[in-house]
C-alpha cells in the first residue's frame, strides 16, 4: 500500500497545503516540486526507487511507468489533483479534496475476474459485393473470411476466401463464439468451365465464426450492436469507416481477457415461481440482450454483458450485484473521499460522479481553460455510472455528502438512472440529486459554481452490507425520527403487501411463491403474516391470489416494526368433530360443507358429509371404516408355494 505522496506544481501553476494533505489522506508528503516530468527527472527517478510512492499527475503518466520500468523499481500509483483540484476558480480552497483525491488513490485496487475469450480470426463479411468483396480482399491474409453477399452479384474467382449467398436467420454471441443460422443459403460450385456459379438454396444452415464485420448498412443484426464485442459496422459508403472497421476487425486476432461484470446468485432471484412471472426488472433494462429467463430465475450471458451495471441498480433483491468493481469497494470509496475531506478541515463536500471518458476529459477542460470545479466538489470516476442506483445515491448522502450530482455522458444509459434517481429524492428529500447534462466544460463549470449547497449530515453513518442494507441504514440517517413510512414511486423495490381479508380465504398461494420469505404462514393457526422490511414488490402474490385480494402499496418504512412479523389476516380454525384437532379454516370449511352436502353424488349420505369435518387422521379412518372402504382390496389371496406345482403335477 502506498505511504508517499510525491507533489509537482506543475511549473508553479497549483498551490499545496501539505499538512492539510498528510492530515486528511494519512500519507507523507514529498516536498513540492515544479519540473519533475523535465528538469527535475532525477528527483521522479530517486523517489521512485524507493518505492510505494503515489506520483501527483496523472498527464505523464507514461512517462514515470517508462522511468520506473527503466530502473526495475515498482510501478508507482498515480493521482490526478492539478485538473480536479490545483486547477479552479480564484478564492477556492481545495487542499480538503486534494486530501480526499489522495486518500482514495491509496485504496487498494478492487480484485477483479475475467474470461478469456480466444479468436482464431475466422470473419464473416456481410454486405454488398462492391463493398464486401473490396474487404474481404483486404482481409485475406490475415483473417479466415467468408463473404455473405445480399445482392445477386456472382462469385469471383478470388478463392482466398468463401463467398456464399443466402439470410441470416438468426445471430448470437459475441467475440470468439458468434453462432449464425442462414435461410436459403447458397456456395460456390467451383468445378467446370467459365465463372462459377452457385449451388440451389437450402434453409437451416448453421455456423459459427469469430468476428461479423457488417457492411450492408441495414438493421444491426444483434441490440446495442456499439457494444457486442467482435461484431463489427461500418457505413458501406464511407471508405475511411470500412477501412476503420477492417483495421478493428485485423487486431480480433489472439486470446484476450472478458471482464466479468456482474455476478449473479440464482436463489436470490425473484424473476418467477412456478410459471408465474414477478420481476423484470433486469430484463427490461439490459440493453444488449444478455439476460434471459431460465426457469424460476435468470441468467446472463458473460460473453455479451457490456458491463452497464443498470441490471444491479435495478435488482430488488440483490440477485444481481455488479462486480467491476463490486459495491462494496464503491461505498468504501465514498466513505474515504469524504471522511479524509472532513480530516483535512472541509466541511460540506459535495461528490461528481462520473465516467473515466468523457466525464474525465470534461473536468481536464474545464480546469485547463476554464474555472475548473469548486473546491468543495469531489470527481468519483467510474467506468460506467449507469449502474450508480439508489443505494449508491443515499450512501453518497449517508457519508457526508451534501449533495450528488451525476454528470452524463453521450452514450449513458438513462432510463434505470433517471428512474433510480426519483427513488433517491423519495427517500433523502428534493434537491440532493441532481444529473447534469451539460454541452460543454463552461457550461459544467457555470452549474456547478451557481448551486446551492444543502447542508449534509452532521453524523455520516459507515455504509456497510447489501444495497438493501444500505439503503435503509442511509434511510433512517436521512430522516431521523421519520414517524410515518415514506412513499415511494411505482415499482419501488420496497413496500407493504395489503390484503383484502373479505376476499381472501387464506389459501396461501402467496406464501409458497414469495421468493423472499416476506410472505409466512403460521403452522398452528390459520395466520397468513408478512414482514415489510424482507418484501421485493414483486408482485407474485398478487398475481397468484385466486381472490384477487392482494395489492402493493410502495413505501419505505423505517420503524423496527417492518422488521419483525405481523398478520395480514387470520380466521377462526375449525375443530374435527372427531378428535377435537385444529385443522383448517373454521369458515372455509363450513362454506364446502354447505356447497356440497346434498348436492354432490360423493357427499349425499351423511357419513360421507361428516367427512369433511374431520382432521386427515379421522378421514383416513372414517374411511376406512367405511361400507364402501376405498382401501378394501378383498382377501388376499394365499402365495403359492412350490408344492402346490408338485401337487398339481400329480393329479395329472
Amino acid at each position: 500500500m502506498p505511504t508517499k505522496l510525491v507533489l509537482c506544481d506543475c511549473g508553479k501553476t497549483q498551490a499545496f497545503d501539505r499538512a492539510a494533505l498528510e492530515a486528511g489522506s494519512g500519507l507523507a508528503c514529498s516536498a513540492v516540486h515544479s519540473a519533475l516530468c523535465t528538469g527535475q527527472i532525477d528527483k521522479a527517478r530517486a523517489a521512485l526507487s524507493g518505492g510505494d510512492v503515489i506520483i501527483a499527475c496523472q498527464q505523464e503518466r507514461a512517462r514515470f511507468e517508462e522511468l520506473a520500468s527503466e530502473i526495475d523499481a515498482e510501478a508507482p500509483g498515480f493521482v490526478d489533483l492539478r485538473d480536479r483540484a490545483g486547477w479552479t476558480g480564484a478564492g477556492e480552497t481545495p487542499a480538503p479534496k486534494m486530501a480526499a483525491l489522495a486518500a482514495e488513490a491509496a485504496m487498494p485496487a478492487a480484485p477483479a475476474r475475467a474470461l478469456d475469450v480466444v479468436s482464431a480470426g475466422t470473419c464473416l463479411i456481410l454486405g454488398r459485393a462492391e463493398v464486401a468483396l473490396r474487404a474481404a480482399t483486404g482481409l485475406a491474409d490475415a483473417l479466415a473470411v467468408t463473404v455473405l453477399l445480399s445482392d445477386a452479384a456472382d462469385p469471383p474467382p478470388d478463392r482466398r476466401f468463401d463467398v456464399i449467398r443466402g439470410k441470416i436467420s438468426s445471430l448470437t454471441g459475441a467475440l470468439g463464439g458468434f453462432e449464425l443460422s442462414i435461410d436459403a443459403l447458397q456456395v460456390v460450385n467451383p468445378a467446370g468451365r467459365g465463372d462459377f456459379t452457385f449451388t440451389e438454396p437450402r434453409d437451416g444452415a448453421r455456423s459459427q465464426c469469430d468476428i461479423v464485420l457488417d457492411l450492408t448498412g441495414a438493421t444491426p443484426l444483434v441490440p446495442a450492436p456499439q457494444k457486442r464485442e467482435g461484431y463489427l459496422r461500418a457505413d458501406p459508403g464511407d471508405p475511411n469507416a470500412v477501412n476503420a472497421a477492417m483495421l478493428q476487425a485485423v487486431q480480433m486476432v489472439g486470446t484476450f481477457e472478458k471482464p466479468l461484470y456482474v455476478r449473479l446468485e440464482d436463489s436470490l432471484c425473484a424473476h418467477s415461481r412456478a410459471g408465474q412471472v414477478g420481476c423484470t426488472n433486469c430484463l427490461d433494462a439490459c440493453p444488449t440482450g444478455a439476460i434471459s429467463p431460465d426457469g424460476d430465475h435468470v441468467a446472463i450471458d458473460p460473453m455479451i454483458c457490456a458491463g452497464c451495471g443498470a441490471c444491479s441498480a435495478l435488482c430488488p433483491s440483490g440477485a444481481i450485484s455488479y462486480d467491476a468493481p463490486p459495491v462494496d469497494h464503491l461505498f468504501r470509496r465514498m466513505d474515504v473521499l469524504a471522511r479524509a475531506y472532513r480530516k483535512a478541515g472541509g466541511a460540506a463536500p459535495r461528490l461528481l460522479v462520473c465516467d473515466t471518458g468523457h466525464g474525465r476529459e470534461m473536468i481536464a477542460l474545464a480546469a485547463r481553460f476554464g474555472r475548473g470545479l469548486p473546491g468543495d466538489v469531489i470527481p468519483l470516476e467510474l467506468d460506467v455510472i449507469s449502474g450508480f442506483g439508489h443505494a449508491e445515491m443515499l450512501a453518497a448522502l449517508a457519508c457526508g455528502f451534501a449533495h450528488v450530482d451525476i454528470l452524463l455522458a453521450p452514450g449513458t444509459e438513462r432510463d434505470a438512472l433517471i428512474r433510480e434517481q426519483a427513488l433517491a429524492e423519495a427517500i433523502a428529500g428534493t434537491g440532493r440529486v441532481a444529473m447534469l447534462d451539460l454541452p460543454d466544460p463552461d457550461a459544467l463549470s457555470d452549474r456547478l459554481y451557481a448551486d446551492a449547497v444543502p447542508a449534509p449530515l452532521t453524523d455520516p453513518v459507515l455504509p456497510l452490507g447489501s444495497r438493501r442494507q444500505v439503503a435503509r441504514l442511509a434511510a433512517q440517517a436521512l430522516n431521523p425520527g421519520a414517524d410515518a413510512p415514506l412513499p415511494l414511486p411505482d415499482a419501488a423495490p420496497y413496500g407493504a403487501v395489503l390484503v383484502d381479508t373479505d376476499a381472501c380465504t387464506l389459501c396461501l398461494s402467496c406464501v409458497s411463491l414469495c421468493p423472499s420469505g416476506a410472505l409466512l404462514d403460521n403452522p398452528d393457526l390459520p395466520q397468513l403474516r408478512f414482514q415489510e422490511d424482507a418484501c421485493l414488490q414483486c408482485g407474485l402474490c398478487a398475481t397468484i391470489c385466486p381472490e384477487n385480494a392482494i395489492t402493493l402499496q410502495p413505501r419505505l418504512d423505517l420503524s423496527d416494526a417492518a422488521l419483525s412479523q405481523r398478520i395480514l389476516n387470520e380466521q377462526e380454525p375449525f375443530a374435527c368433530i372427531e378428535c377435537g384437532a385444529l385443522f383448517g379454516v373454521r369458515a372455509t370449511v363450513e362454506k364446502i360443507t354447505e356447497k356440497l352436502v346434498g348436492s354432490h353424488a360423493m357427499f349425499a349420505n351423511p357419513e360421507a358429509a361428516r367427512m369433511i369435518q374431520m382432521c386427515d387422521d379421522c378421514r383416513v379412518k372414517a374411511q376406512f371404516h367405511s361400507q364402501n372402504n376405498p382401501f378394501d382390496t378383498g382377501q388376499t389371496r394365499r402365495p403359492r408355494t412350490t408344492d402346490d406345482y408338485f401337487s398339481k403335477r400329480k393329479d395329472h
